[in-house]
């Protein structure tokens, strides 16, 4: 996909979600527009707001990386940006329409379009092509083997935005909750790994487990606290 934003590697951390908001650029290139630099950086804050539970934060860089964008006029750029957000969403669970990205379809290209569906749990298999490879390998993974692509996908959000598809259309295994909430824990995403483990709560609970989830309660207890001292 086009880039979002050329940058030098020193302004970001990579992230693979494979949506093509970044690319690292080479030292002797051209100056790299502000612009980029405005909507990397500030969709990344966002992210990391988001996955860390800060609301506030998280809303205030998405305007702002919302803004840089607009003084482009790239109507595919914004989609793009759309379903960054809500790729953070399904990878902490909540499953809602992607609205921002709904309201700009019709300008986006045929790979958003195929990701967005991907991230509602519709995605047909003549468009599993057009996805990023992590993505891709886990949607054919749900038809066979739920779960075993997790592990491969070396990007963590990546790696969660998968496991949330499979929870959302119904090929999540116990593994697959095991890989998940190992993944946010290792990051120390709250907001995703809150959600995972009251996943696991559930399952538990229906298994008539009483010990795992009392030991499972006890963590989201220590997460919802933030360290602090009861």
């Amino acid at each position: 996909m086009t880039a979002l934003a050329a940058v030098p590697k020193r302004v970001y951390r990579w992230s693979a979600l494979c949506l093509g908001l970044a690319l690292a650029a080479c030292a002797s290139g051209p100056p790299t527009p502000e612009w980029q630099i405005d909507a990397h950086g500030a969709s990344q804050k966002a992210q990391d707001a988001y996955l860390a539970g800060d609301t506030r934060v998280e809303q205030l860089e998405w305007n702002r990386a919302r803004e840089a964008l607009a003084r482009t006029g790239r109507l595919d750029l914004l989609a793009r940006l759309e379903l960054l957000r809500c790729a953070g969403r399904v990878a902490s669970l909540v499953f809602e329409p992607c609205a921002g990205f709904d309201a700009l379809r019709q300008d986006a290209p045929a790979a958003e379009k195929a990701y967005a569906d991907y991230l509602a749990g519709q995605l047909t298999s003549q468009d599993m092509e057009l996805l990023p490879p992590a993505q891709r390998n886990a949607a054919q993974a749900s038809q066979t083997d739920a779960g075993a692509q997790l592990s491969g996908i070396e990007d963590p959000l990546s790696r969660l935005v998968a496991a949330g598809v499979l929870l959302k259309t119904g090929h999540a295994t116990p593994a697959t909750l095991s890989i998940a909430v190992a993944t946010a824990s290792a990051q120390g995403w709250r907001r995703p790994l809150l959600a995972w483990l009251l996943v696991q709560v559930e399952r538990a609970r229906a298994a008539g487990d009483t010990q795992a989830v009392a030991s499972l309660r006890r963590r989201i207890a220590v997460v919802e606290r933030g360290g602090k001292q009861e």
